[in-house]
């Protein structure tokens, strides 16, 4: 008989309900630990976003994902494997910057993913037992964090939520980040006994990106089943756009034509102070070149994604303070990819739990 004794479990704060902020709370969750996972949105997903209209559902924020960590594959057949879709994107690239395009699709490299109905779908299936057992905190915003006044071997957090009368959420023995990198370098630097842990991220370059969504209802006319092109989906050189993707293609979706197109950093940087009008004008003057279709939309509707694409990752997986139990993921670690959001966060919570 072994006489090794298990730890006792530890009580995480998770900051972020994203992907990777996900990946660790389950994780850590499933080791045995006590997770309290706070979002500031009311929904889960993070970039993994969804836009409910009446005429069918937008991925406003990733797209698609690619898997190929062996890990990431596992995670999703064991938990999710009704939820995950291959999406036969028929792509193009558009070549030049007055939106002219090439027709035949290049060969696939990998197969793209999607979640069905919606890409929040895979968020809303892994976050499903923390919310079962109230660890869930949605609209819960952490402005602070700080050694628990009562027990200065833990943490506590300072919090803005409507729902919780005492803003103060203490007992932690350990604290997880899993925010876009500004978004964690504010908060380290709002809690001074966790400064130091923002150096490393000096380097990380995130851009903003304006995403526009198109419903076009006319298209489910008898005769008519879509707008403009072909394809599906296309990679973009012009000097607004990098992705327009059909969101009527990706399945489990309602089939009223709808559009999704993203803009591109360097645009969406110089236009960062634009208002949703004057963004949407542009982008859709631009979708007309591109794609062909001057149609009027029924629908209309753009928003800004302050912090949507890496473009100087941090180099490494994660942060973990062991001293402190303070850790940093995020997809912005190693990329932009779902999958890199999975890993980060899947990696720092076999870190903490290594100790």
């Amino acid at each position: 008989m072994s006489t090794a004794r298990r730890r006792p479990p530890r009580h995480f704060a998770v900051i972020g309900a994203g992907i990777a902020g996900l990946a660790a709370a389950r994780t850590l969750r499933q080791a045995g630990d006590q997770v309290t996972l706070f979002e500031s949105a009311d929904a889960v997903g993070g970039r993994m976003a969804t836009q409910d209209t009446p005429f069918g559902s937008f991925d406003t924020g990733a797209q698609y994902f690619t898997v190929r960590d062996p890990r990431f594959a596992r995670a999703l057949e064991a938990t999710a494997a009704d939820v995950a879709r291959r999406w036969s994107a028929s792509a193009v690239r558009v070549l030049d910057a007055e939106g002219r395009v090439v027709e035949a699709p290049p060969p696939p490299r990998e197969a793209h993913w999607v979640a069905a109905p919606s890409m929040r779908a895979l968020a809303e299936r892994w976050a499903a037992p923390l919310a079962a057992d109230g660890s869930l905190q949605l609209g819960t915003r952490v402005l602070r964090i700080e050694r628990d006044a009562l027990a200065p071997a833990r943490w506590q957090l300072q919090t803005q939520s409507a729902a919780q009368a005492n803003p103060i959420r203490a007992g932690f023995d350990g604290v997880i980040l899993a925010l876009p990198a500004p978004d964690v370098r504010e908060l380290l630097s709002n809690s001074k006994q966790l400064a130091e842990l923002a150096q490393p991220l000096g380097k990380v370059d995130m851009a903003p990106c304006w995403t526009l969504t198109l419903a076009y209802p006319n298209a489910a006319q008898p005769g008519l089943t879509t707008l403009g092109p072909q394809w599906n989906a296309a990679r973009s050189t012009h000097h607004r756009v990098s992705w327009l993707a059909r969101e009527s293609s990706k399945p489990g979706r309602a089939q009223i034509e709808r559009w999704t197109i993203q803009a591109s950093p360097a645009w969406s940087r110089e236009h960062e102070q634009d208002d949703a009008p004057r963004a949407s004008d542009k982008l859709r003057k631009a979708f007309a070149e591109i794609t062909g279709i001057r149609a009027t939309p029924a629908y209309a509707h753009a928003q800004l994604w302050h912090h949507a694409q890496t473009l100087t990752p941090l180099g490494q997986p994660f942060v973990w303070d062991a001293r402190l139990q303070v850790g940093l993921c995020g997809d912005w670690c190693l990329g932009n990819r779902v999958e890199h959001a999975f890993v980060s966060g899947l990696d720092l919570a076999l870190a903490a739990l290594a100790r």
